[in-house]
This record gives C-alpha cells, structure tokens and sequence, in this order.
C-alpha cells in the first residue's frame, strides 16, 4: 500500500488476530489488536485509527452494533465487516451503518491487503476533495453586477495564459481573490500559489522574503530559507501592493522576470524559477512613474493585462448577495445559528458607502451577527454597526474605548453595553422606543440592561 496506515483489528480469535497483524506489519502498517468491543472502543477513544477491521460474530455485542456504536460516538475511521457467516442481509446493515466493505472469511492475505489498499486510498480521495472544496469556498468571489460580470470575462479570457496580469483596485475589494481565481483556472492550477503583501514587510527583508537566503549568509542567519520565488516554482506569485516595493529591490524583481532565474542571498550560483507573476496595487503606478519611485521598465513588464475591480459603492447590486454569503461562511465558522436579513437591513447595507469595500462588508456583517438579537437582522441591528459617519439613516454607532481589546465576550459585552447606553439617551430613558429602535422586544431589552448591569434607576435619577 502506498502509505503507512495505523489500523485496528477487531477478533475473538487469537490465531485471526496473530496471522491478521503480522500481514499488516510486513505491508508497512501499523496494527492494533482487540478481542472484544468494550475495549475496542476504549482503544477508538484514546487513539485515531486509519481503518478498523472488525470480526462480526463475537461474543457479547456483535460487530453490527459495535459498528452502531462507534458511529455513535462519532469515530470516523474507515470501517470494513468480515465474517465467517456472512448473509445478504448482514452485509446490507452494515454498508448501511457506514462499513466500506464486507469480507466473507477465510479471507486470503493479498485480497485483505488488496481491499484494505482500495479503500483507504478512496478515503484519502474523499478528504482530498472535501478539503478541495473547502479551500475553494474560503476564496468565492461572489458577485451579481454587470461590472463584476465583466470583471469575470476579463478574468477567463486571460486566466489560460502565461500572461503578466496587474489587478487593480482600491483597498479591501478582493484582489488576492482574483489573482488565486486567475491561478485555479491556469494551467499552472496544480502548483502552489503563493502570496507576498509588498507592504506589510519591512524593506530590508523584502528581498530576503522573496529570494530566501544560504545558511551564514548574514547575522542570524542560522539556516537555508526558502524564498518565495522557489515556493511558487510551477506555480503562480501573487505580489500584492506592488507599489511599494522598495525600488532597489525592484531592479531585482526586473531581473528575475527578464532572465527567469534567480540566486538565494548568500547563494554563488542561479538556478531557473518556473512561475507565473501576478501582481496588485491600490496606488497610481504611472504617477509613481512619473515621480522616479517605481521603475518604467519593471511598469511595462508587469502591466501588461490590467484588471480593475470596481469598489463597493460602485456595485451595490453585489452588497446583498455577498452579505448573504458572508452569513453563512461566519455562521459556519463560528457554529452560529444562521440568520437572515430583513428587507429593511439590506436596505441600510445598500446605503452605506463602503469606504472599506468588500473587507468592510464581511466585518460589520460579523459584527450584525454578535449583535443581532432575533432569527431576522433587522434594519437597527445594521445601524448599530456601521460607523456613525456613513449611515444612511443618521443612526449613531458608538464603539467602546474597551471594544478592540480583551476576549471576544468582553469585547461584545461592552460594545452591547455601550450600544444599549447611547440609544438610551437618544430616547430619553424611553423603553418602549429604545426597545423599537434596537429591535427587541421590551421585556428582552429589560433582561438585556440587567445582564449587562445598567442601572435603569440611577439613569433616571440622572435626568
């Protein structure tokens, strides 16, 4: 078999368990042994197996409900049935109870092996995949706007090339999700893609994060590091925020892209990179030109295809359904009860300008989901969120001096608090409005001031 497997083997009979394990052994595996189920499912609680081969008749609880039972408990090893008594209808319960196969004793060495081989290899293909299916979800580009619709054509038409793409668009508006939507679709879709944000490392190690460097080649260099270029070999390197790369680490970049090799620092001799270079930037790169600060030779070669991601506020269509998406992706993340919004909050999202873009839209929806107190967002819910200056409505956002510090319950608990304070005040210590206005309803909003322990008396004394 081609990897090693750590396998339990379930029997009453010692001599099954002798010959069964010793099989396993010598193929490279890993084998545990077990002749009854109460210890097998001690064993299946303190330790994770790869495959459990269990006997079906034994004595006490049979292997069908032994299988019943680590379903139960959650176990999601691969499970094959054997038996010397194998029935029709025993085979169907347990494929019906999860077992991937059902051997009929005595079973030889090479079809045991054989079958053992197959099913493990299908359980990696099934995580394969799902784990596949995950990263993807993680990196959908949502969208339902004419402007994306074009963004998108862009995107297929050129995605099959080696051709140089620079993304462009303000902060926030998913660039990184183009450039790894533009890797999926290339032909280079099954190498690695690797990302470089330009402005978030310091210049000095910008040349040492993208070349990588031999072991003493400077102070505190203790070992070989490996550089993004080699990490994106038959791949495809995102370089985000081009426009801030140092311009003496741009005549590098020049280097490799003309010459297509390259030489760790500290290195004597270069060897080729086969990679894909797709490059991004919020900033004017012609002005920069213009101004000396980026190089007109490393402009033309890497603004070759532009794309331009509009902002928010200039595809409301896609606030709806983005928002939406970002509810179920936090709601799955977090192991939250999903929520829907009303009419009304989709409304105040749609109205808001989104200085922040697409980054903005995932936080305060984030943000709604702590706050909302019902199964339906409502519209106050939205206004409590969004940042006083922007809101389409006039409602005021007042966030805590203590809401970006402390744990997460701390956190909500006193943004709650404060939120609870401030529409206080607006109303005028008025419950029946203050309870309308954030939604809730007016025995809840009382529960809520004393959970979160304002004094409703000592207010009212106050005005």
């Amino acid at each position: 078999m081609p990897a090693k497997a750590h396998i339990l083997i379930i029997d009453d009979d010692a001599n099954t368990l002798a010959s069964l394990s010793r099989a396993f052994r010598l193929a490279g595996h890993e084998a545990t042994v077990c002749d009854n189920a109460a210890r097998a499912i001690e064993l299946a609680k303190a330790e994770r197996f790869d495959l459990i081969l269990s006997d079906v008749v034994m004595p006490g609880r049979d292997g069908i409900a032994l299988l019943e039972d680590f379903k139960n408990l959650g176990v999601e090893s691969t499970f094959v049935m054997m038996s010397g008594q194998a029935s029709i209808e025993m085979a169907v319960r347990a494929t019906r109870l999860g077992a991937s196969d059902f051997l009929e004793k005595p079973i030889s060495t090479d079809k045991l092996l054989l079958t053992v081989e197959n099913t493990l290899r299908l359980k990696r293909l099934e995580t394969e995949n799902r784990d596949l299916k995950k990263r993807l979800g993680r990196h959908h580009i949502v969208w339902a706007s004419a402007a994306m619709r074009e963004v998108m054509a862009q995107v297929e038409q050129v995605a099959a090339s080696e051709t140089r793409v620079c993304i462009r668009g303000e902060t926030g508006t998913g660039k990184e999700l183009i450039a790894r939507t533009l890797h999926e679709k290339s032909a280079r879709r099954a190498g690695p893609f690797v990302s470089l944000n330009c402005a978030a490392i310091p210049g000095e190690l910008v040349e040492t994060e993208l070349f990588g460097h031999e072991k003493g080649s400077f102070t505190g260099a203790a070992g070989r590091h490996i550089g993004k270029f080699e990490q994106a070999h038959r791949g495809t390197l995102f370089l985000d925020e081009i426009g801030d790369m140092p311009i003496t680490m741009q005549a590098k970049l020049l280097r490799v892209l003309e010459e297509g090799e390259m030489e760790r620092i500290g290195g004597d001799q270069p060897f080729a990179v086969d990679l894909r270079i797709v490059v991004a930037t919020h900033r004017n790169l012609e002005e920069h030109v213009r101004q000396g600060t980026f190089r007109e030779d490393l402009y033309h070669r890497v603004f070759v295809f532009p794309v331009v991601v509009p902002p928010l506020r200039e595809r409301r269509e896609d606030i709806r359904a983005l928002a939406e998406h970002f509810i179920c992706q936090l709601s799955e993340q977090n192991n939250w009860k999903k929520k829907s919004l009303s009419p009304e909050a989709i409304a105040e999202l749609e109205r808001y300008t989104w200085p922040g873009n697409v980054r903005e839209l995932r936080n305060v929806i984030e943000r709604v989901l702590l706050l909302a107190p019902a199964d339906v967002i409502e519209a106050a819910t939205v206004m409590r969120a969004l940042p006083a200056s922007e809101q389409g409505t006039g409602g005021k956002f007042n966030a805590p001096a203590t809401f970006t510090t402390g744990a997460l319950g701390q956190r909500v608990e006193s943004f709650e608090r404060e939120t609870l304070l401030a529409e206080l005040k607006r109303n005028h210590n008025h419950m029946t409005n203050t309870a309308k206005a954030l939604g809730l309803e007016r025995s809840h909003l009382y529960k809520k001031c004393q959970q979160l322990g304002i004094d409703l008396r000592a207010i009212r004394s106050e005005t």
